[in-house]
């Protein structure tokens, strides 16, 4: 039985000028570093440029799909937090200015732009008609506008009924959330295709984009995971999220982490039974020398591990512990991203050093900038929308 509430006006969130200055700081690091790395190696520059970049894209867009989820299906448990989700979605705009960039330095990294490679090489000529400039920056241009079309859409129509109190707001949003998820299907498939899995254009994959979809949506529930805590250690929610909201949350945490297992081992497993060369390069990379220990590592502590920590009812409910394990699993996609992208350039060393670093610390001051502006300047939970009271109640009960 739901327990009694009282309904609470949520404190403001506070972008401190210290926090502004910090993401600037940061921001810079990642700019001059980048252009350091330029004059030294620029393809290693264009590589920790993309790493960071997908990274932090790719959490954005799982926010807004797990967002149109919520819309879909009506959820009453989620209202009090779904201006987190529209928050962590808040790069999307910035995406498009980044993206941009990334294309005048994608003949550095893809060697399907290389002219005389695809003159000599069959299996890329046979590629052309994808894998080309021009039909590059149309598929980017449509993935990116429309993906800012539908977060624009999902986000003003949530905080207009912060003003108006129109429950009928949130229901015409149902459509927009329905063709998102269509649209964010295809789009993020073929982007994951395009930014990553066409490193080495000689691969094939059919379940390429699943992979990274899973491994984002993991990260990103551990990112919301750490901004809910950060929110309630400041006593800004006043009590309208609860502990059960962080155990819900924790639950998607754990089962994502199953879930980018069981694509990881069905990805591995097929191409293992197959043993097409087309196919076994991918994996051929990685499984010695070095970066068969980052393959391990991957295996161990982006799923053995969290799935063992998370495993516990209480682990989803103690916050130090659970933010411990988010910032673990945050770390293991940055990881899996090395991964993905840096045996392509380089099977036989693994280098993680200043060109990396700055990328990272670079993007993830963007993004925390993009994520509490946005967080400042509304409210922290939908006001006027009628389910507060369900959401702020809500239990769980097993």
């Amino acid at each position: 039985m739901n327990k009694e509430i009282v309904l609470k006006e949520p404190h403001a969130f506070e972008f401190s000028n210290k926090s502004k200055v910090t993401c600037l700081v940061m921001f810079l690091i990642g700019v001059f570093g980048f252009i350091a790395s330029l004059f030294g190696d620029a393809q290693r520059a264009w590589q920790a440029y993309l790493m960071a970049f997908f990274l932090v894209t790719s959490i954005s867009l799982s926010s807004l799909f797990f967002l149109s989820l919520q819309h879909l299906t009506s959820a009453q448990w989620s209202v009090n937090i779904r201006r987190l989700f529209e928050a962590l979605a808040a790069f999307i705009p910035y995406s498009i200015l980044f993206m941009g960039i990334l294309i005048i330095g994608a003949p550095e990294i893809y060697k399907w732009l290389d002219p005389n490679l695809v003159a000599n090489d069959a299996l890329i000529a046979h590629k052309a008609p994808y894998l080309n400039m021009t039909f590059f920056i149309i598929r980017s241009l449509v993935f990116f506008l429309g993906w800012f079309f539908f977060y624009k859409k999902l986000t003003d129509g949530s905080l207009k009924q912060d003003q108006t109190g129109e429950d009928s707001l949130i229901k015409s949003l149902v459509p927009y959330s329905v063709f998102f998820i269509m649209f964010f299907a295809l789009s993020y498939s073929f982007l994951s295709v395009d930014l990553v899995m066409s490193l080495e254009p000689h691969w094939f994959s059919t379940i390429f984009g699943i992979y990274t979809f899973s491994g984002s949506m993991q990260a990103m529930f551990a990112a919301t995971v750490l901004l809910m805590l950060y929110i309630c250690k400041k006593g800004w929610y006043n009590g309208m999220v609860t502990i059960d909201h962080l155990h819900d949350v924790g639950k998607f945490l754990f089962g994502f982490t199953i879930f980018w297992a069981y694509i990881a081992y069905s990805q591995y497993m097929l191409i293992w039974y197959a043993n097409i060369p087309e196919e076994t390069i991918f994996f051929y990379h990685r499984s010695e020398g070095a970066w068969a220990v980052v393959s391990m590592s991957l295996l161990v502590f982006k799923f053995i591990v969290p799935f063992l920590l998370l495993l516990p009812r209480w682990a989803k409910r103690t916050p130090k512990y659970i933010a411990a394990v988010s910032i673990l699993i945050i770390f293991t996609q940055v990881l899996d991203l090395f991964w993905l992208i840096y045996p392509n350039f380089d099977e036989h060393h693994v280098h993680f050093a200043i060109p990396e670093i700055t990328a990272l610390i670079g993007f993830f001051g963007i993004y925390v900038f993009s994520v509490f502006s946005f967080l400042s300047k509304h409210s922290l939970i939908p006001l006027k929308d009628p389910r507060i009271k369900n959401s702020a109640s809500h239990e769980v009960v097993y």
